[in-house]
């Protein structure tokens, strides 16, 4: 079972929010959605983070008037932060509509060395 984002873990997944933040400022939006789906694969074992990145994809379809995304977002903002705390998550599913919910993908290759250096179990 998964509550907290280990501290140690967290810079990684702020970091990638913050660049999300960037990009949307400057409406580089493939760009940010990039950012999005890389905080999601960091953060999907964690409840709150998890949660916060499907929260955040929703605003992002709403803004860019996607009903797919929209529609896909909406359970799984609902059922996600439930699923990290069990402890049941696709590892790697990046987290948009235009991914099957359930569907495990292979983690990027930097994301996979973060997780490894710091001994993050998926």
């Amino acid at each position: 079972m998964n509550t907290l984002i280990p501290k140690r873990l967290k810079p990684f997944f702020s970091k990638e929010l913050k660049a999300y933040q960037e990009e949307l400022a400057i409406n580089n939006l493939p760009k940010a959605w990039q950012h999005l789906e890389r905080a999601h694969v960091i953060g999907q074992a964690y409840p709150y983070e998890h949660s916060c990145v499907h929260w955040k994809m929703l605003l992002f379809g709403i803004q860019i008037k996607s009903g797919k995304e929209i529609l896909g977002q909406i359970p799984r903002l609902l059922v996600g932060g439930v699923k990290s705390f069990v402890g049941t998550i696709p590892v790697g599913n990046t987290g948009g509509a235009d991914i099957p919910p359930l569907k495990p993908l292979p983690i990027e290759e930097d994301i996979q060395t973060i997780l490894e250096t710091l001994e993050i179990k998926r």
